[in-house]
C-alpha cells in the first residue's frame, strides 16, 4: 500500500537533504581563492603580463572577506537554506565576471571556471534558483565576449584571441551552462526520487516487519501469562465453593473465574495468531497471498483466485509449492493487488500456478490498462506526470511493491490484457502484473526456513 499522505510529505522534504553545509562551501572557496591568487602572480611575475593588478587584488579580497564574515558570523556545520544558498553562489559568478573582466573577458581561458557555481547550483538548488545563477552566469559570458579590459604583454600589446575563435568560445560556454544546467539538474532529481523511494521502501518493509515481530511478542505474552491465570481459574472455583454459605462472597468469586477464564481464551486466541505470522515462516502460496489480498477482497471488486500447476508439468508438480513466507513478498504482493483493485471496473483475477522449475503469480484487473507508453517505466519512482488517470499515487506504490519482490528473487513483467481471453473466457482488457521465481529461491525445503541467500537486505 503506497505511504500516507504525511509519509509522502515526509519523503518529499527527504529532498532537502542534499543542503550543503557552509563550511562545505567555504572550503571550495578558499580553494578557489588560492587558485585566483596563484594565477594572479604567475600571470605577473613569471609572464610579466600587465593588467589592473590593484583592482584585481581588491576583487580576490572581497572574496576573502565574505568568506571570513560567514566563517565568523555562522557555525561551520549550519546548513544552507535555498536562499543562501542561491545568494553564495550569485556571489561567485559575480565576483569571478569581474575578475575576468579585468584580465581580459573571453581571452583569458580561466573563463571556463564559470561552469563551476553553475554545476553547483543545478545540484543544490530548486529549479528558479538554479534559472537564476545560470542566467546569471550566461549574461556574464555575453558581457566578457562584448566587452572587457585586455591583458598587456610585456611589450605592452594586448593578448587577444581573433574574433572567430572568441565567438566559438563564447558559444561553446553558452551551450556549456544550458547543458550543465539541465542535465546536472535531470541527474541530481532522478538519484534524490530514487533515494526517497528506497528510503519508503524500507519504511514499508520496516512497517511490514514490525507487524510480523509483533505477533511473536503476543504469542510470548500468552505463553508466559498461561500459568497465572490457570492459578486464578482454579482459586477462583475453590473460592466459589469454599463460600457457597455467602451468596455475595461466592457471586464475586464466580465473576473472577469467569472473566478469567475469558483472558485465557483471549490470550490462547492471541497467540494462535502470533504463532500464526511469526513462528511459521513458510506456508502454502496461496495462503501468503490470499493474506497480501485480504486487506482489499471487501472494497466492491470481485477478487477470483485460480490455482493450480501449468499443464504438462508432470504428477510430482501437482501438489502445491510451500513458500518462504516474508514481509517483503507480502507486502510486495500487497501493492500490486491494491494497484489493480485500484483501477478494476468489477473484477481482479489473480492466477497462481507453478511449474517444476518456477513459481508463478498473475494479477489482472478489467480496468483501462498501463498507457502504452509507459510500460517500459513502469516502477520508476515518482512517475507524477505520467501516471495512470484518476490515481495520484502512480508510480511510488509500484516501485516499492516491484523493488520488494525483485529483492525476494522475482522477476516482474508488467502488460495490458489487449484481445487475449481470460481463463474464465472473458476479454481481457486491463493491465497484467507477471511475477515469477525460481522454485529452489522461494520455495521452503525440509532443511528448514533460513533465510533466502538471494535476499539483498
Amino acid at each position: 500500500m503506497p505511504p500516507a499522505d504525511t509519509e509522502l510529505a515526509m519523503l518529499r522534504d527527504l529532498g532537502r537533504r542534499n543542503r550543503v553545509r557552509l563550511k562545505t562551501q567555504i572550503l571550495l572557496r578558499w580553494i578557489a581563492v588560492a587558485g585566483q591568487t596563484a594565477a594572479a602572480l604567475v600571470a605577473a611575475t613569471v609572464y610579466g603580463l600587465v593588467f589592473p593588478s590593484g583592482l584585481v587584488a581588491i576583487t580576490i579580497g572581497a572574496a576573502v572577506l565574505a568568506n571570513l564574515l560567514a566563517a565568523f558570523l555562522l557555525p561551520a556545520t549550519r546548513r544552507l537554506s535555498e536562499g543562501e544558498a542561491a545568494a553564495m553562489l550569485v556571489f561567485d559568478v559575480a565576483q569571478l565576471s569581474v575578475l575576468l573582466w579585468l584580465t581580459g573577458g573571453l581571452d583569458n581561458p580561466f573563463a571556463l571556471l564559470m561552469l563551476a557555481p553553475v554545476t553547483i547550483s543545478a545540484t543544490m538548488l530548486r529549479l528558479p534558483g538554479v534559472l537564476l545563477v545560470s542566467g546569471l552566469a550566461l549574461v556574464s559570458v555575453t558581457v566578457l565576449w562584448l566587452w572587457s579590459r585586455p591583458v598587456l604583454s610585456p611589450q605592452m600589446v594586448a593578448l587577444s584571441l581573433p574574433e572567430l575563435l572568441r565567438f566559438g568560445f563564447w558559444l561553446a560556454l553558452a551551450i556549456g551552462i544550458l547543458f550543465i544546467a539541465l542535465y546536472v539538474r535531470r541527474v541530481t532529481l532522478e538519484m534524490q526520487a530514487m533515494g526517497d523511494a528506497l528510503a519508503a521502501t524500507q519504511l514499508a518493509l520496516a512497517r511490514e516487519q514490525k507487524l510480523t515481530d509483533l505477533g511473536g511478542v503476543v504469542a510470548a505474552a500468552a505463553h508466559e501469562l498461561g500459568t497465572p491465570l490457570a492459578t486464578i481459574t482454579l482459586t477462583a472455583s475453590e473460592l466459589v465453593d469454599d463460600l457457597a454459605d455467602r451468596p455475595d462472597a461466592a457471586e464475586d468469586a464466580a465473576l473472577i473465574r469467569a472473566q478469567a477464564i475469558r483472558c485465557r481464551d483471549i490470550l490462547r486466541s492471541m497467540g494462535r495468531a502470533g504463532k500464526e505470522d511469526t513462528h511459521l515462516r513458510q506456508a502454502p502460496l496461496e495462503a501468503v497471498v490470499r493474506e497480501a489480498a485480504e486487506p482489499h477482497l471487501a472494497r466492491g471488486r470481485d477478487v477470483v483466485f485460480a490455482v493450480g500447476a501449468e499443464p504438462g508439468s508432470g504428477a510430482e508438480a501437482e501438489l502445491q509449492p510451500l513458500i518462504h513466507r516474508r514481509p517483503e513478498i507480502v507486502h510486495g504482493l500487497r501493492n500490486l493487488i491494491q494497484n489493480a483493485v485500484d483501477f478494476a471496473r468489477g473484477r481482479v483475477e489473480i492466477d497462481l500456478s507453478w511449474t517444476p522449475e518456477a513459481v508463478m503469480v498473475t494479477i489482472e484487473d478489467d480496468g483501462p490498462g498501463f498507457p502504452p507508453g509507459l510500460i517500459g517505466r513502469i516502477g520508476d519512482p515518482f512517475m507524477r506526470s505520467r501516471r495512470r488517470p484518476g490515481y495520484e499515487g502512480m508510480g511510488l506504490g509500484l516501485f516499492i511493491a516491484k523493488t520488494l519482490l525483485e529483492r525476494s528473487g522475482a522477476r516482474l513483467s508488467f502488460a495490458n490484457g489487449g484481445d487475449r481471453l481470460r481463463a474464465s473466457g472473458d476479454a481481457a482488457g486491463g493491465a497484467i502484473v507477471m511475477i515469477a521465481w525460481p522454485r529452489e529461491i522461494i520455495e521452503a525445503t525440509d532443511a528448514g526456513t533460513a533465510p533466502n541467500p538471494h535476499f539483498l537486505p
